[in-house]
């Protein structure tokens, strides 16, 4: 396994790039202040441009290390960001990353998610060199689940009461791929 950082990728659809400050107001105002995109994470919606500009701020001084994965979702028929998908936990003594997502209600059911996540499996597994992708999900959001499977994911059960999110306690249903599993 080699980590290789936050690389610009692209789809047919799509370019997942850093984050820069300058999309500080589309990530707000596309998705980080929306109650309803955020109901189901574990962050609340951003009260202010401030807040969201201090968080790609962070991300910004982060892009340095070869273990930092953030990217925003950009169309390419919009040149401007939608969403963000991420490493949001690794463990590198067994080759893992674990991806979470999150894109703007204008955007939901293009399949925008599901494209920009497969080509991460690709990179994981093809650039990096990983042996396991997962990500989990609060059953009662199922589209993010049908992400997943849309992508190859194999759901491994759900964990009662074992996560915190918007909604306070909520059982997490997990999903992976191993690298056996993408080479077949």
């Amino acid at each position: 396994m080699q980590h290789l950082g936050t690389q610009t990728l692209e789809t047919e659809r799509l370019v997942l790039r850093k984050l820069t400050l300058e999309d500080t107001e589309a990530m707000y105002h596309n998705w980080a202040s929306d109650p309803e995109v955020t109901e189901y994470l574990t962050w609340p919606p951003h009260g202010s441009v401030e807040v969201t500009r201090q968080l790609v701020d962070h991300w910004v001084n982060e892009y340095n290390k070869n273990d930092f994965y953030q990217w925003a979702i950009v169309p390419k028929n919009l040149n401007a960001p939608v969403g963000t998908i991420s490493v949001v936990d690794a463990d590198d003594s067994i080759g893992m990353v674990h991806i979470g997502y999150c894109v703007g209600k204008a955007w939901w059911g293009r399949g925008y998610t599901t494209e920009a996540f497969g080509r991460l499996i690709r990179f994981f597994f093809e650039d990096v060199g990983l042996n396991r992708i997962e990500s989990k999900h609060d059953p009662r959001n199922p589209g993010s689940g049908r992400v997943m499977e849309k992508c190859g994911l194999l759901y491994e059960g759900t964990t009662r009461q074992s996560d915190r999110n918007n909604q306070g306690l909520c059982d997490s249903a997990l999903y992976g791929i191993v690298r056996r599993d993408y080479r077949e």
